[in-house]
């Protein structure tokens, strides 16, 4: 049975409230290997009621202080070209659209369908929701591996508990790095 605080093991996992808990040192991919260099990321977003920008912006400032440059946090309607080229890490966040408790998809999937080609980009997806996300982060993940990215996963973030999910967000997204 599962804990108010505990983490499952898979990739897609929805964020539950309670303390997060995060194995092994956070540390930014560019600190290993790269002699040095700070990593750069770009948050593309689709929002709705901005929920999704005020986690986006969360998440950004998360990365910068594990040590990771931020180029833009834009919409992916109107993305900045010159700061999606020179990301190392693009991560796209959207809202979950359905009846509340079937039928769920990422918001203005037709949005992130469009955006500028992401191929050899590692890349990340998260959603924010109210009830149930059901599969929104698969299917946005989906959607960024059709676009050409290697997908590092997705999370979904409470919009009632967004400081703590965006911090367990970069955490697990940090870990996955490492481990890739």
């Amino acid at each position: 049975m599962r804990t108010a605080g505990s983490v499952r093991p898979d990739r897609y996992v929805r964020a539950v409230p309670g303390p997060v808990r995060v194995e092994g040192p956070l540390r930014p991919w560019g600190a290993r290997g790269s002699m040095g260099t700070v990593s750069t990321a770009i948050v593309l977003i689709e929002s709705l009621t901005g929920n999704t920008w005020k986690a986006g912006e969360k998440i950004a400032a998360n990365l910068q202080q594990a040590g990771w440059g931020v180029s833009s946090v834009c919409s992916i309607r109107k993305p900045d070209l010159h700061a999606l080229e020179a990301s190392d890490l693009v991560i796209v966040g959207s809202w979950t659209d359905g009846i509340f408790v079937t039928g769920q998809r990422p918001g203005g999937s037709g949005h992130l369908w469009a955006m500028p080609t992401i191929a050899g980009k590692r890349a990340a997806a998260f959603c924010t929701y109210a009830l149930n996300p059901g599969k929104v982060p698969a299917k946005m993940s989906s959607i960024l591996e059709a676009r050409g990215a290697t997908s590092l996963g997705g999370l979904a973030l409470q919009r009632r508990r967004l400081d703590q999910h965006a911090e367990e967000y970069v955490a697990r997204l940090l870990g996955n790095l490492a481990a890739a």
